[in-house]
């Protein structure tokens, strides 16, 4: 599939792009003899912000150099470690004659990258910081990007509703690889169109749409300047931290750094394992009493934001939950208790490569000479062809189409209907499940500890989503508790809660692998109505506190949400819990290897392959302080294969019917619902204890197949609860589950009179089936080991437990292997 959206500038001149080369540097004032190189040396370290400000020339911890930009673009300052020792060195780019920031970088260690745009002739000082650590130099790297503006789009960007009350619409939606958005309904869904070129593939797919904010730069622009504004009259905002701004990538990580500084024992700073394609690292925080004993056996509460690098409010509910927690736990009361009973990790920024380059782009609103601000994937360019794969992920001829979207990438029914299949697709899934480091981090931290609950962060369309993402995926077994938790924390935030496929098909989902592999609770909050980075007041302050005009004003907002959540995980009930004993400094370990199918893989060509088996093992231990332990632990069945959540029958479902046929034919309407003209048939649905229906569907057909004829199906409320509008067929069908007993009405609309106007239904009727009963999986053990002091293995159990089961598996540590596996298999 090759790229649709036309670059808007193009790489002009690459100038040191190795990193290894510093290019125009000079000595600053006051710096040591012999300094004028590449490498920053500091005697000292100190603790402070490095963007901050710009230092005096030999202020302690500090090295400096002074470039020029040569070209107008960018620059790219990097640190790498250098010498012997380990240390955190960050690193800021200044313009020497304002001193105001240019880009920065404070990541946990000394890999940084600082990146952002710079004119031609600007003067630069280039300052080096060392926050801790023994390492007393770091090797700097500075590089200029010319970026020469071109082409661009003759209308701005737009969204558009586009209408699709089938899931055969909604699926061929999402093959057209528009910018589809998270909100949507059971009639429609926004799309975003960037480009002329965009415009022209909705319009050729035959889709309905209609405009619903005609000019997305110019709200940028003013949300910008509302932002702004906001800041200057507001020194300290209702957030945990205070905040009244967006932050950028390096106040994320030097926020972690600095909550983990100064809250010792309680708060760690933490390091995911793989780098991101561009050389970043992806910080984030653990908080717990006690917080380095890793191996504690506390129930974990996993919170992450920006997997869409757009999407900037899901990290700062992220970070403002941690400092919820740290203000909490200081304060007393509920959350010292809670914070008391379990572990929690927080990752602010999952893609912070695609993060970087939305917030740093500039200036903001001007999509038609770098459109990045609205990028949504990582920066991978393996998948992309050849020639879109030179230059830097800020400036490439792919312009922000290159790249995978991450939560796309997850094993979880990877492969299927909802998710782009070409490199350009907004949603594409990437070559592979898990070939993302992005992906890779969030899989090593869930399988890696017993994380009974996530949240993953997103904007926007106020939803609480559940599993599975896919509508053919019956509900798991857990579907009634999983549904009662998503309810109450919509409550909070005036959020509606569903399940995910009630949007449209998701495969590759967070939730959907870490839910379905672990068995741990997985959500994914949707924050805001209508954009993805609306201005800070209403889109974090008011969403996050529960302020108005947010949806759970007065009633909590996200923090109470998140409360809830953590209660969750506090709750024995909600888990599984290992109790027993074993002598001091002995190892427990729980362990799982196991092989899930993805989807059958659709690919590009229109064929469908068989499914990927994706290999996974479930790794979790518990140091031993000595006698009687208590372990929260995931139940050991997988929901995978535990079973699917239904009901048996209580009674037979409702004959069908056949809806009588009014004379004539149904009023042509090219504008339903919005113009109400229709033929309306009513009907009824009975209920318990008469018959119990599982599922309802209402069918149309007639006679001309070039004749097209939509189908709506309202409840007593006016309320649409179903539709079937497919175009180029004689027939409709329209499904509900469930449905609830009262009167409905079936409103048949004529969209398109090409056939006789004397043409008659054939049948309109209604069918009813009944429930589909629960089905139980077999039951799948943990294997828990037990090693003493020198790693000689002296305990083996099979351990089956269910949720809200505590299991007992006694002094697993002295007995023999066969003795406890005998044990635990009873």
């Amino acid at each position: 599939m090759t790229a649709r959206r036309v670059p808007t500038w193009r790489v002009a001149a690459a100038v040191g792009l190795s990193g290894a080369v510093v290019i125009g540097l000079s000595a600053a004032t006051g710096t040591p003899a012999g300094a004028a190189d590449n490498i920053l040396r500091s005697d000292d370290s100190v603790a402070r912000s490095c963007f901050e400000k710009l230092l005096p020339a030999g202020t302690r911890g500090t090295d400096r150099r002074e470039v020029t930009a040569g070209v107008d673009g960018l620059v790219q300052a990097r640190l790498a470690p250098q010498g012997a020792g380990v240390g955190d060195w960050d690193i800021a780019v200044f313009d020497k004659k304002t001193g105001g920031v240019v880009a920065a970088s404070a990541a946990l260690r000394s890999a940084e990258l600082a990146e952002s745009f710079v004119t031609k002739g600007q003067q630069l000082v280039v300052q080096g910081c060392r926050y801790a650590g023994s390492a007393r130099s770091a090797r700097l790297g500075v590089d200029f990007l010319a970026i020469n503006a071109q082409g661009g789009s003759t209308k701005p960007a737009q969204l558009v509703r586009v209408e699709t009350p089938t899931r055969q619409q909604k699926d061929r939606l999402l093959t057209l690889d528009l910018d589809v958005t998270e909100k949507a309904d059971a009639t429609g869904v926004e799309v975003i169109l960037s480009s002329d070129e965009d415009r022209k593939v909705l319009a050729e797919s035959g889709l309905r749409s209609t405009v619903v904010r005609p000019d997305l730069s110019a709200d940028s622009a003013a949300n910008a300047r509302r932002d702004a504004a906001f800041t200057a009259r507001t020194p300290r905002s209702a957030l945990p931290s205070g905040r009244s701004s967006y932050r950028h990538l390096y106040d994320y990580d030097y926020e972690v750094k600095e909550l983990a500084r100064r809250n010792p024992g309680l708060v760690r700073a933490i390091t995911l394992p793989n780098a991101t394609w561009e050389g970043r690292e992806v910080s984030g925080l653990e908080i717990a009493t006690d917080v380095d004993n890793l191996a504690d056996g506390k129930a974990v509460n996993v919170t992450m934001g920006v997997h869409h690098a757009r999407e900037w409010p899901s990290a700062e509910h992220a970070m403002e939950w941690a400092y919820e927690l740290v203000n909490g736990y200081r304060a007393g009361g509920e959350l010292r208790s809670l914070v008391g009973k379990t572990r929690n990790i927080i990752v602010p920024v999952v893609n912070v490569d695609g993060f970087s380059i939305s917030r740093e782009a500039e200036p903001k609103g001007d999509f038609t000479r770098f459109d990045y601000e609205m990028k949504r994937k990582n920066c991978n360019v393996n998948d992309s062809p050849a020639e879109f794969r030179t230059g830097v992920c800020k400036a490439n001829p792919g312009g922000r189409s290159r790249g995978t979207d991450p939560n796309r990438n997850y094993a979880g029914f990877w492969g299927g209907a909802g998710a782009g299949l070409g490199w350009s697709s907004d949603t594409f899934r990437g070559s592979a499940p898990f070939s993302e480091p992005e992906t890779r981090n969030i899989r090593d931290l869930v399988s890696n500890r017993q994380v009974t609950n996530l949240v993953t962060l997103h904007t926007y369309s106020n939803l609480v989503l559940r599993v599975p993402g896919v509508a053919d995926v019956r509900p798991p077994l857990d579907e009634p508790v999983y549904k009662a938790l998503g309810d109450k924390m919509a409550s909070r935030n005036g959020y509606t809660s569903q399940p995910a496929w009630m949007l449209y098909d998701t495969t590759g989902s967070t939730e959907d692998w870490s839910y379905f592999a672990t068995g741990g609770y997985g959500f994914t909050f949707e924050i805001g109505a209508n954009e993805f980075h609306p201005p800070y007041e209403t889109g974090v302050i008011a969403e996050y506190a529960g302020l108005a005009p947010a949806p759970g004003a007065g009633k909590g907002g996200n923090r109470q949400a998140f409360i809830d959540m953590l209660s969750n995980a506090a709750d024995p009930a909600a888990h599984s819990t290992l109790i027993g004993s074993a002598p001091k400094g002995y190892q427990l370990q729980l362990r799982k290897s196991f092989q899930t199918p993805t989807s059958p893989v659709l690919n590009p060509d229109g064929s469908t392959g068989l499914p990927i088996y994706v290999a996974d093992t479930l790794t979790s231990n518990l140091s031993s302080t000595g006698g009687r332990f208590s372990w929260a632990v995931n139940p050991s069945t997988r929901p995978y294969v535990a079973g699917r959540y239904g009901r048996d029958p209580k009674g037979p479902a409702q004959a069908g019917v056949v809806l009588p046929n009014p004379p004539g034919v149904p009023p042509v309407n090219t504008n339903f619902p919005a113009d109400t003209t229709a033929e309306r048939i009513p009907f009824h649905v009975d209920g318990l204890p008469k018959v119990d229906n599982g599922k309802l569907t209402v069918s149309i057909s007639w006679a001309d197949a070039a004749t097209d004829w939509d189908l709506y199906i309202f409840d007593a409320k006016g309320n649409v609860v179903t539709s079937s509008a497919s175009g180029g067929t004689n027939q409709e069908r329209a499904v509900l589950f469930d449905p609830p007993a009262g009167d409905y009405t079936a409103a048949v609309v004529n969209f398109s009179q090409a056939g006789p106007t004397t043409d008659d239904w054939g049948s309109l009727k209604v069918d009813f089936a009944s429930p589909l009963p629960t089905t139980y999986g077999p039951k799948e053990p943990y294997q828990l080991t037990c090693t003493d002091k020198k790693g000689r293995l002296v305990g083996l159990a099979d351990v089956y437990a269910d949720r809200g089961q505590t299991v007992d598996v006694g002094d697993v540590c002295q007995r023999s292997a066969r003795q406890t596996k005998e044990r635990g298999r009873r």
